[in-house]
């Protein structure tokens, strides 16, 4: 592998630029010239000594929804692009980028308004998945999971409110992380869920997750050291979680487990109430709809034949939401949350198949109840990490010869680096 920057960003413009790739469909924007200009700037920090730190040279990815100074904020919309609204400046995870030397190469495909976990497109096209071209890749960060997959970049930065980093790295085969929601600003990210939105990396190590994290949080950026596993308190959900796994979920989950059980955890089953109480709370509506709503209310009063037409049902479906049963909702949550922090208080992580189901085949869901069906089930458990506002990581499980699959661990609002040892030290035992 190159070690020069500017070599390894040559690669990675190449593999956009493949006819035969998923470039056009995973990258809506390319910088070819402010990279090589970042990347040379990068290789002459380390010939002088004077690297930024240990992100400086990595070749990085943003997704759609990102501010870049005089820009338009797309969101993976044709409505937003014809907006024309440029953004003042750069958002504030893609400033901490720059300052670290990240050489960023593209702006990555997304669902419209970041609004589905299949990572279909209508408008700017579905990039396939890298396991397998006539599968979706997951959303809705699904430009740069492919991306980060096929070589693209080296870290995809996404977002994540019900799933959307987490859920295209399971499909994809990499790594995905969702931090505590409140570590990492979202001032310059296109909004989805006021309450929910948070931004996490996907890359192929849970180490180069780590290293953007850390300084998306504008936390000093280290090595991440890996954990001990021996004694440490795996919860595995039980119930809902574990519920109408597809076959190849269902062997490679308690194959996982078998392997960290050989590791010298600690296992115990989990029956949390707290998810029951959640799924019942969902059906007096969605903090999620409600807030999306209250964002495009008026245009889609406008504009809504220009939306993709699942994403725009989806979204109107929060103006039947009251402003009494949103303030319920909420207050709900927030005692909810305090209990099951309280919960995983003697546990170290929580346990789950990132998604029950492997990704669909584009053809799966051209239909809009089979595309429903199945983005319900691809959100069902990472939606658990948001609602609890808990942090969670996705890890890719050894594929004997299947499509890819995810092992997810939650853990305590806050836990974000214990978490993220931990999954290093998992990640070892797949290797």
């Amino acid at each position: 592998m190159a070690t020069k920057s500017r070599d390894r960003l040559e690669e990675a413009l190449a593999r956009i630029d493949d006819p035969k790739g998923e470039g056009a469909r995973a990258c809506l924007t390319v910088y070819r010239t402010e990279a090589r200009i970042a990347a040379d700037a990068a290789d002459a920090r380390a010939r002088d000594g004077q690297m930024r730190g240990p992100l400086d040279g990595t070749i990085v990815s943003i997704k759609d929804l990102f501010d870049v100074a005089g820009e338009v904020t797309r969101a993976g919309s044709k409505v937003l692009a014809a907006e024309g609204k440029k953004a003042a400046e750069d958002a504030t995870v893609v400033k901490r980028l720059r300052e670290a030397g990240a050489v960023i190469i593209a702006k990555t495909n997304m669902s419209e308004f970041a609004f589905t976990g299949i990572g279909i497109n209508p408008h700017y096209g579905t990039p396939g998945n890298p396991a397998d071209r006539a599968r979706v890749p997951g959303g809705s960060s699904s430009g740069g999971a492919v991306a980060a997959g096929d070589g693209m970049c080296e870290i995809a930065i996404g977002s994540d409110t019900g799933g959307s980093v987490r859920i295209p790295a399971a499909l994809c085969g990499i790594v995905g992380f969702k931090p505590s929601r409140q570590r990492v600003p979202t001032d310059g990210a296109f909004p989805l869920s006021y309450t929910l939105d948070s931004i996490g990396p996907m890359a192929k190590t849970v180490a180069q997750c780590a290293l953007a994290d850390a300084v998306m949080a504008g936390e000093k950026s280290t090595a991440l050291e890996e954990a001990s596993l021996k004694g440490l308190k795996f919860g595995v959900a039980q119930g809902v979680p574990l519920e109408k796994l597809d076959d190849t979920v269902g062997k490679s989950f308690p194959a996982a487990l078998a392997t960290i059980e050989k590791a010298g955890v600690k296992r115990s089953d989990e029956k949390l109430s707290l998810l029951d109480d959640m799924t019942e709370l969902f059906k007096y509506g969605s903090i999620l709809v409600a807030e999306v709503y209250s964002i495009h209310k008026e245009r889609l009063e406008k504009h809504s034949a220009e939306v993709d037409p699942i994403v725009c049902n989806r979204i109107q479906k929060g103006g039947e939401l009251s402003a009494a049963t949103y303030i319920r909702i909420m207050r709900e949550r927030a005692r909810m949350i305090a209990a099951m922090d309280a919960a995983l208080a003697r546990l170290d992580v929580l346990a789950m198949p990132t998604c029950p189901i492997v990704a669909p085949r584009i053809d799966e869901v051209s239909d809009s109840k089979d595309f429903m069906a199945r983005n319900m089930m691809l959100l069902r458990n990472t939606t658990i990490g948001n609602f609890f506002d808990l942090t969670a990581v996705s890890l890719p499980l050894p594929r004997n010869g299947q499509l890819p699959t995810g092992l997810m661990l939650l853990a305590r609002n806050g836990s974000d680096k214990k978490l993220l040892q931990i999954a290093a030290a998992v990640e070892r035992l797949f290797a």
